[in-house]
């Protein structure tokens, strides 16, 4: 008999909010989870979200490390620190 055992987590920071997940969810799964639910805000100043879902459309771009990449296509990896860049920044008005 084997003994059932809970799935490891993954741990990921977005915006400074600390998430845990399970092992296999993308970036854009785990920005859904969140309020409110996008990947980042425009230069008009429209909440972007991810469209296509198969890295075209570039909707869903963040910065991922200081990294830039596109959250559909990013599996989220333990201790990943992502910027949406939807949240007022310090010093910024």
């Amino acid at each position: 008999m084997s003994a059932s055992r809970t799935p490891d987590s993954v741990n990921i920071i977005i915006d400074g909010t600390p998430v845990t997940l399970t092992p296999g969810h993308s970036l854009a799964a785990a920005l859904a989870l969140l309020p409110p639910g996008c990947s980042r805000t425009s230069v008009s100043g429209e909440r972007r979200a991810p469209f296509c879902g198969m890295g075209i459309c570039h909707e869903c771009r963040v910065l991922v490390d200081g990294h830039r990449r596109l959250a559909c296509q990013t599996l989220c990896t333990d201790g990943m620190v992502v910027d949406t860049g939807t949240q007022p920044q310090e010093g910024k008005a």
